[in-house]
């Protein structure tokens, strides 16, 4: 397995008026992603700057599989997010316990 960088971006289907929150199927999204946090594949993630864009560490064999599995995304499938970049990221620091 290998990291990388994941940024999501808003797509066409994000609502500028509402809050993060109060977007369209939040909770299932909110499920989703939490699903990814308890398989390992999201390291740490989470909104960065102004909140238009979110940055995950993520665990993955390798692009492929990253879009793969983050199209599988509510958000995803209704527009309102889209992978913004996939980078490799060489995680030489790395505070979490040894597995």
């Amino acid at each position: 397995m290998a990291n990388f960088a994941v940024t999501l971006v808003h797509g066409p289907g994000w609502d500028d008026a509402r809050p993060i929150r109060e977007q369209d199927d939040w909770d299932a999204h909110a499920a989703f992603m939490d699903g990814l946090v308890d398989r390992g594949v999201i390291i740490i993630g989470g909104p960065i700057g102004d909140g238009h864009t979110t940055l995950h560490a993520v665990e993955a064999t390798g692009e492929d599989e990253i879009r793969a599995r983050f199209g599988a995304d509510p958000w995803a499938t209704a527009g309102l997010l889209r992978i913004g970049s996939i980078d490799p990221w060489a995680l030489w620091l790395d505070g979490r316990p040894t597995r």
